[in-house]
């Protein structure tokens, strides 16, 4: 069969060594486009939940003192009878130089502003680091530790395990500081840190109005007189050497005078340490969660909380068993784990036997403060 001249010529276009090479590149590259399309096409619809996983898998579930640097943070030189465990360490109550008032708190906000943008953040691959919307401020032995630890089981909170003690001890260091010390954070979640010093710190209030006048904050109260207890208890743990309770408790046991300036008994005060945040958050933004009733009733208080930050009630009695050993709730899986998960040996200390005419007297000397706190706030804790 004979071919036309056009055909011979296209026969041999076809079989040139040098144009099939470039048929050969043209159809790869091609190949390579596709591919690379479709990859960026899979990753941009990726769940987020698949991401909030990868997240979760990755953050350490235990405590961040454990970390270097975060261990550097909680140390720190301690007074006689200061509590030596960082936990629930906290400061004797301590006063500014001088007061802030809201105007020069605007000012400060407004310089602050200049520099960085308090609601800002630093994106970096999944999720960002921002600045706290809620902070747990107290208080001390209060049942802070064990509320942390059952909000972090909700997916849409992520928390800073060690407390970073910003607003009472390291506010020098600057908010970026601060921030980098928080979780990273995918749209949605909400940024949470404790510290319950801050409640009975005269600066805290200010200071933390200065980075966010929309700061949610959170405060554990417990029957001031158990507090105290407790308080000593801890210390007592540390420093065995330590006076007697009711030796500390009072100025002169004669006449029965409290020694008010005994950090275990001005904590439990908690009328007149409210009164310093009412001058800067109004009510509807602080939070009091009864401590019994964290014991008592877990998911109830959870449930409060929950509404509070304006999250979906996903913590619920599903997720506690009360442990008869150490007389709390436990949550049946923690945070990041499928095995249950209870506070450490040092929760749950058993108290020493304290004198009953100490403790009569000191809730004695409770009482009008309680009854004050509770119209401050409108609730009735039952402590009397």
């Amino acid at each position: 069969m004979g071919y036309s001249p056009s055909c011979q010529h296209l026969y041999a276009l076809s079989v040139s060594p040098g144009k099939k090479k470039l048929g050969l590149f043209f159809i790869m590259l091609l190949l390579w486009v596709y591919m690379l399309y479709s990859c960026v096409g899979y990753c941009a619809t990726m769940p987020s939940t698949l991401v909030a996983d990868s997240i979760n898998r990755a953050r350490d579930t235990e405590f961040v003192a454990e970390d270097p640097v975060m261990s550097k943070l909680v140390s720190r030189p301690q007074s006689s009878w200061t509590d030596l465990e960082s936990d629930y360490d906290e400061p004797i109550v301590r006063r500014a130089p001088r007061g802030f008032s809201k105007n020069e708190v605007e000012l400060e906000r407004a310089e602050w502003d200049q520099k960085v943008s308090p609601l800002s953040s630093f994106s970096n691959g999944s999720g960002s680091k921002k600045l706290p919307q809620a902070i747990i401020i107290g208080v001390k032995k209060g049942g802070t530790r064990a509320l942390l630890e059952f909000l972090r089981v909700h997916p849409d909170i992520r928390a800073v395990g060690a407390e970073p003690h910003f607003f009472d001890r390291n506010y020098d260091n600057g908010l970026d500081w601060y921030r980098d010390l928080m979780p990273k954070t995918l749209e949605g979640q909400i940024t949470m840190e404790k510290t319950p010093s801050y409640f009975v710190t005269r600066e805290a209030p200010s200071r933390i109005y200065a980075m966010s006048r929309d700061t949610k904050v959170i405060v554990v109260v417990r029957d001031p007189v158990t507090r105290a207890i407790s308080d000593y208890t801890q210390t007592l743990s540390k420093k065995p050497d330590i006076p007697t309770f009711e030796s500390l408790t009072f100025k002169n046991r004669t006449t029965g005078l409290i020694d008010t300036s005994w950090s275990a008994i001005q904590i439990g005060i908690y009328a007149k340490h409210l009164d310093n945040w009412l001058q800067f958050f109004p009510m509807r933004q602080i939070l009091f969660v009864s401590g019994e009733r964290l014991i008592t009733d877990p998911a109830g208080e959870l449930g409060r909380v929950q509404d509070f930050l304006g999250l979906k009630r996903i913590i619920t009695d599903k997720h506690f068993y009360f442990n008869q050993t150490k007389g709390f709730p436990c949550l049946k899986k923690a945070e990041g784990s499928s095995k249950p998960h209870c506070l450490g040996k040092t929760k749950g200390r058993t108290h020493p036997n304290i004198d009953p005419e100490v403790v009569q007297r000191l809730r004695d000397f409770y009482r009008p403060f309680n009854m004050k706190f509770y119209q401050m706030t409108g609730h009735n804790f039952g402590w009397d």
